[in-house]
This record gives structure tokens, C-alpha cells and sequence, in this order.
């Protein structure tokens, strides 16, 4: 089964894991320093709440379709290719608590989404060395504001 995920970075990582525990009627799969994460079956959901800084709105961070295996991403791949979206791919990349292959493209106002598969459990939210994962956003570059440790996504 494939499911829709939604990341948001959230201002206050504990009010909003209480908000949506309560929203969705279930606790978080994964829960971590700065990170936390719902496997919601109804509607079908992953939601990631990364924790970003105090203060402000939460915001969308990335977006993703989660699958079940690594022959999954390696399809979704090919289509995305064939159909002419710029793909990069990401095999055995540890990011948010999870080792992962995956494969990033960008829609048209450059919100990215990730077609990945869990692999395993990780000890690290931070991002592998030259992944996509975590890279930085367009507002932390052109600012010159040092980004959070996972700015732009993951998961």
C-alpha cells in the first residue's frame, strides 16, 4: 500500500504532536528529538512534523509518496524520467531517523516531492554527506541565514 505523506516544520514540535494525536486519534510511529512522525490508516497518511524554530508559522516541507519496496522507487524513477521531470535519485541515504532509497523531482512552483521506501530504522535525523535530503531551501540561501540541520526535506 502506498500512502501520501506530508511533512510540516512546526514551530513547537510538542504542541503539535498533542494536536494532531488528538486531530487523527493516534499517537506518533516514530518519535525523536526534533522529529516525529504518524503512520495514520484513515485516511491513509504519513505526517512528519519536524521540529523548525520557535516563533514561527508552521510550514509545508516537503511532500512525498511512501511505498512499500525499492523496486517501487526504482519504477516511479523511470516513469518520472520518461515523462520528462528532472529525477535524482538517493539509494541507501540516511535522513530523518530512517535509511531510505528514494528518488526527488519538483512540481512547477518547486514544492518537492520524494518517492522513497523505509529500509530501516536510523539514529540520526541529520542527512547523509551530498543527499537532496535536508539540502537547503531558496529562503535560507538567498538570506544567508544558516538553515535548520533539515531545512528543504527529508523523510
Amino acid at each position: 500500500m502506498s500512502r501520501i505523506q506530508l511533512a510540516l516544520r512546526v514551530p513547537d514540535l510538542g504542541a503539535s504532536v498533542a494536536f494532531y494525536t488528538k486531530l487523527f486519534g493516534t499517537v506518533p510511529a516514530k518519535l525523536r528529538d526534533g522529529y516525529a512522525n504518524f503512520a495514520i490508516a484513515e485516511p491513509p497518511l504519513k505526517l512528519v512534523l519536524i521540529e523548525g524554530a520557535a516563533g514561527e508559522a508552521t510550514r509545508m516541507d516537503h511532500l512525498g509518496v511512501e511505498v512499500e519496496t525499492t523496486e517501487a522507487v526504482h519504477s516511479a524513477t523511470a516513469r518520472l524520467s520518461e515523462a520528462g521531470l528532472a529525477t535524482d535519485v538517493e539509494s541507501d541515504t540516511t535522513c530523518c531517523y530512517a535509511l531510505q532509497d528514494k528518488v526527488w523531482v519538483h512540481g512547477p512552483g518547486q514544492e518537492p516531492w520524494e518517492v522513497y521506501v523505509v529500509k530501516a530504522d536510523a539514529d540520526s535525523l541529520a542527512k547523509q554527506q551530498g543527499s537532496t535530503c535536508c539540502a537547503a531551501g531558496p529562503a535560507e540561501a538567498d538570506t544567508g541565514q544558516k538553515a535548520p540541520a533539515v531545512a528543504g526535506g527529508c523523510c
